[in-house]
């Protein structure tokens, strides 16, 4: 099947080969055939065309939005064209999808690949029934520009690599929490990256335990052993070294204070973060980025029993920071302070954590938008501009002065929540920013809205886990890589 781009001005990418056969077959052009059958070229329309013989292909047409498309717009459409095109396929094909939007630059062909591949993705259901194959076997992108064969070659590599990332963060967050739980995850990551030059170190509860990982500890308490995974890729000649930490919570019930039984539906995505960290450092691997790379994954399950910590426990934390606990429903931020207190010591030149962390982040910025908190605006802008080189939305959030303040606490160094509601996303940054060494550049990326999606399908993005960020992280690691050394 192909897929072709329908904007305002007319179809783009459409093979000269294929033109050809269409008039011959049916007296017509393709543009007076789509016309007819109603194609638009609104974002997230699709209309299908006959073949112009047995030996042609299926034509779909795909709206490519208002005005000029971006790469993004063409990233999603690709996504949606090839999603389009295996329902049409029918229940066991095996469907080779070409996409062609006319593309001409080397941004433009790189979003299309990662858009296309993205499309091919949904979670297959456990069942007792046979397992179904994919219905995409092959995915192909026509490119009409002038791109250097390097420059292609390139593409090649990194849309497969960037794509795999994102899916497998997806597909780590869709595993049934039974499935997937601290030790589990963990040796998925190490089963993941056995192919590329990374060093693995899982820490169970006995070297958390003598290390003084107090968060950690405490979380997961009251259920499953927890786990904290690091990953380390030290490529000859990097200049620059990124640390990322992820969180990693693979159920959420709030543990004491336990969640509303709707609100727990989708806690299985509460280690998004730690998904996209990890999965990043493996693509960040096999593109072979020359930038150092030391990534965390807190992984724990938070779960009421009579082990489960308490509101008002007094916490030690890694490095011998004390913490009151102030609600067990806030156990992100304790295990990624126990990460992020010991990603200073690999000394990184920047420090990233990503978090599924507040509903109040939900609330100011939806669930397709997430929000970034950083210590300083040039570190909020390098990140910012990874993620638009990348197609992801993030908005930057404020860390006022007085927040801190709301942190203070009676018996500890300080209070894991505020006293009240208000600004809880900054309130929640304020505090990991204190496990942070001043003078670190760190930046904080609160997922909690895009990670998972509950709705229908649209562009590159289907129901479930989404893999948001992962495409920032391998893009702000390939800007590092070309930075000097501080």
């Amino acid at each position: 099947m192909l897929v072709l781009g329908r904007t305002e001005s007319g179809l783009r990418g459409l093979p000269e080969t294929v033109a050809t056969a269409y008039g011959e077959r049916f007296g017509t052009t393709v543009a007076e055939m789509a016309a007819a059958l109603g194609a638009g070229h609104a974002a997230g329309t699709s209309t299908a065309l006959p073949a112009a013989a047995q030996d042609q292909p299926r034509l779909l047409v795909v709206g490519l939005g208002e005005g000029e498309p971006t790469p993004e717009d063409l990233r999603r459409a690709a996504g949606s064209g090839v999603r389009e095109a295996a329902g049409l396929a029918g229940e066991g094909a095996a469907l080779s999808v070409a996409v062609a939007f006319g593309t001409t630059v080397v941004e433009e062909l790189q979003a299309v690949a990662e858009g296309a591949l993205l499309g091919t993705y949904s979670y297959a259901p456990i069942t007792s029934a046979a397992r179904r194959p994919a219905p995409v076997a092959a995915v192909a992108v026509v490119h009409t520009g002038t791109t250097r064969t390097e420059d292609g070659a390139e593409v090649a590599v990194s849309a497969p690599a960037v794509a795999a990332a994102v899916l497998t963060a997806r597909e780590w967050v869709n595993i049934p929490p039974n499935l997937l739980y601290p030790e589990s995850f963990a040796a998925e990551v190490k089963a993941l990256v056995k192919d590329v030059k990374i060093t693995v170190d899982v820490l169970d509860v006995a070297a958390l335990t003598k290390g003084g990982y107090g968060g950690l500890l405490a979380v997961g308490g009251g259920s499953s052993p927890p786990r904290l995974v690091r990953l380390s890729y030290k490529p000859r000649g990097a200049t620059r070294h990124l640390a990322l930490i992820g969180k990693g919570i693979t159920f959420d019930s709030g543990g004491l204070n336990l969640k509303p039984g709707d609100s727990m539906t989708t806690m299985k995505c509460d280690m998004a973060g730690a998904a996209a960290v990890l999965a990043a450092t493996h693509a960040i691997a096999r593109l072979g980025l020359p930038v150092e790379v030391t990534a965390y994954g807190a992984l724990a399950e938070n779960l009421p029993s009579d082990t489960a910590y308490r509101p008002s426990d007094v916490l030690t934390m890694y490095g011998g920071t004390t913490v009151e606990n102030g609600n067990s429903d806030a156990e992100g931020r304790l295990v990624m302070a126990d990460a992020l207190a010991r990603a200073q010591e690999d000394e990184p030149d920047l420090v990233i954590d990503v978090a599924t962390l507040t509903g109040a982040c939900v609330v100011a910025l939806g669930d397709r938008t997430a929000g970034l908190m950083s210590t300083d605006d040039e570190t909020a802008d390098l990140v910012l501009d990874a993620a638009e080189a990348a197609g992801e939305d993030f908005w930057q959030l404020p860390i006022p002065r007085e927040t801190r303040g709301k942190l203070d606490s009676k018996v500890a160094d300080l209070r894991s929540t505020g006293t009240d509601r208000s600004g809880g996303a900054l309130v929640a940054a304020a505090f990991l920013r204190e496990f942070v060494r001043s003078g670190t550049p760190w930046a904080h990326l609160d997922i909690a809205g895009p990670a998972f999606y509950d709705g229908k399908p649209y562009g590159y993005v289907s129901p479930g886990g989404t893999g948001v960020a992962v495409r920032t992280l391998v893009a702000l690691a390939r800007a590092l890589s070309t930075r000097p050394a501080r």
